[in-house]
């Protein structure tokens, strides 16, 4: 028995990390996951979905509630849904259906995955594109496909640089994207005040507001005016909740983010996502929404057609070209290296870096197109509807089973090559979910919810039928011996890797830090305060509003280069941890 443990601990020790469950030490705190979901969720995106709802004809009590619902359903899906399950297998989505569903239903599902975290790395390396083409001045690019060979060239050199930095520095590049999140999150909220006052003085003329009513007004009457871009009555209140709960269906529902909250010592963290979407999905939206309009406006064109970079430019200057440039590049990178993870379980003889460069290839194509990332908003919402029975899958095997009398992980227990059940229930659930969408019988941002409640319910009496609520001892045994096998690997790794609690509390860090929340933070939030509630007419406005541009740049300039070294400064030296220190499991 000693013999079968030791080479059983030997086989776990040669595993790689993603096949074994998140160990203890590993786990992190609320504040990891606050500044995470800041980062991820604040992108480049967020002007094409703040457009989107102008065009699409939304009121301003629509948003601001709507959104406000919406999202407070997203938050409530990530902590009821997603967190506990994450937290309970410590896996990632793709370890557990490798390890659960049988290899054609993986293959299949990674494969979906490949398609998608493409579709939206092409858009975000998109959008960086139309910053950089402001810059160098191309025109603008409104069709559908690329018309101008200019255009071609910096979205595909755009798309090389991401390409590369998710082949070679990940891990850096993660580091840098939890640093822009305070930053984006101050840069967005700007932006939409220091574009206000000039729409008001268009309405008004006035460039002062005087109460939030003064606001809703504004925004009622130029920006969410309930009419659409073909001059009809817009979408509503039910709309607007549906898009903004369905944004992130594949992450929440879909179980996607498992891989981020497998790391989360408690199922409460999963109400960190709030920071995402009550910021990142209402904030930004609507400050988005706003600065798109001023800049249609301006432009004299619609909406629909203005780019981030224009908007970008228009709102906050040069520093508009380095938040539409980083918030791509950012999420790009991620989705990249996501695309390249489900490349590789789909040909699992090929190294993840090969399989990138190919998933890469494609990304360099599509940022290309302009109607990818103008088509983002119903590709969230398909993507979606996509993934959503796969987490419904896992949902019924993780609650449902249990309290059914059958086995959460039957199919490895009974050791049958392919997990039928689950085909058969995500085939179903596709053909009746695209179905509904197909006869419109059912609001299209609602889908995913019917789809998921059959998933759950349809695999559940499957797995039933095909013996879930058989008995394997032998097998049971072999589990229970590996995960205590396991639990005694990650006791060794913690040894090994735990190190004492490190905060550097010298004059010089706090300096740094001071510096960056200081002049990269304050500063901006302080002079867009300025421009909207300190310029009485418009030659005022003006004035500050180029006091804003010019001085922004300059802030975060510094706020990137301090912040950056604050974060170096916070990997100093570490003395490793006793046994003793080491939690246990």
């Amino acid at each position: 028995m000693a013999n079968t443990s030791a080479k059983l601990r030997q086989t776990i020790a040669g595993m790689d990390d993603e096949q074994l469950p998140v160990p203890r030490h590993r786990l992190h705190g609320p504040g990891h996951f606050l500044g995470l979901y800041a980062a991820e969720h604040v992108a480049a995106t967020e002007f094409v979905i703040g457009a989107a709802f102008v065009a699409l004809g939304a009121t301003i009590n629509d948003i601001l509630i709507g959104l406000l619902i919406g999202n407070l359903l997203a938050v409530l899906s990530f902590w009821l849904i997603t967190a506990p399950i994450a937290v309970k297998t410590r896996l990632s989505l793709y370890t557990y259906l490798e390890q659960n569903m049988g290899e054609l239903f993986s293959r299949l599902y990674n494969g979906a995955n490949v398609l998608i975290f493409v579709v939206i790395s092409a858009a975000m390396i998109t959008v960086s594109a139309t910053a950089l083409r402001v810059l160098f001045g191309v025109p603008p690019q409104d069709m559908p496909y690329p018309t101008s060979a200019s255009f071609v060239l910096i979205a595909a050199s755009a798309s090389v640089i991401a390409v590369l930095v998710a082949y070679y520095g990940f891990n850096v590049l993660s580091e840098f994207a939890s640093i822009c999140a305070p930053w984006l999150m101050v840069m967005f909220t700007a932006g939409g005040m220091v574009l206000i006052p000039a729409l008001n003085e268009a309405l008004t003329g006035q460039t002062v507001l005087a109460s939030f009513g003064d606001f809703v007004d504004l925004a009622g009457a130029t920006v969410f005016t309930g009419t659409n871009a073909e001059g009809e009555p817009g979408i509503g209140i039910w709309e607007v909740i549906g898009f903004a709960w369905a944004a992130n269906t594949f992450a929440h529902f879909g179980l996607i983010d498992m891989a981020l909250l497998r790391y989360a010592r408690k199922k409460r963290y999963g109400l960190c996502t709030a920071t995402g979407m009550m910021f990142g999905h209402y904030v930004a939206w609507i400050s988005a929404a706003l600065m798109g309009a001023a800049t249609a406006a301006f432009m004299q064109t619609s909406i629909a057609v203005v780019s981030p970079g224009d908007v970008a430019y228009l709102a906050l200057g040069a520093s508009g070209f380095v938040i539409v440039i980083v918030a791509g590049w950012t999420t790009a990178n991620s989705n990249l290296y996501r695309a390249g993870l489900a490349a590789q379980a789909v040909f699992p003889n090929t190294s993840r870096t090969k399989v990138t460069l190919i998933v890469g290839a494609v990304v360099v194509v599509g940022s290309c197109f302009p109607i990818i990332y103008r088509s983002f908003l119903p590709l969230l919402t398909y993507a979606g509807l996509l993934l959503v029975p796969v987490g419904g899958i896992v949902f019924a095997e993780q609650h449902l089973f249990p309290r059914m009398g059958m086995k959460t992980y039957w199919h490895k227990l009974r050791g049958a090559h392919q997990n039928v059940p689950a085909i058969v229930t995500w085939g179903v659930a596709l053909v009746f979910g695209f179905g509904l969408n197909l006869i419109d019988l059912f609001p299209f941002y609602y889908l995913f919810v019917p789809t998921w409640i059959l998933s759950v319910l349809l695999y559940a009496w499957l797995a039933k039928r095909a013996g879930a609520d058989g008995d394997w001892p032998e097998a049971e045994d072999r589990l229970a011996a590996f995960d205590e096998a396991v639990k005694e690997h990650h006791r060794e790794l913690a040894l090994r890797e735990a190190t004492e609690s490190f905060k550097d509390t010298s004059l010089l860090t706090k300096f740094i830090r001071a510096v960056w929340i200081v002049i990269g933070l304050v500063v901006p939030a302080v002079l867009a305060w300025r421009v909207l509630f300190n310029s009485p007419d418009l030659a005022a406005y003006y004035l500050n509003r180029e006091l804003f541009y010019s001085l922004t740049i300059w802030c975060t300039v510094i706020y990137f280069t301090f912040a950056w070294w604050d974060l170096q400064r916070s990997k100093g030296p570490r003395r490793a941890a006793t046994s003793a220190e080491i939690p246990a499991e």
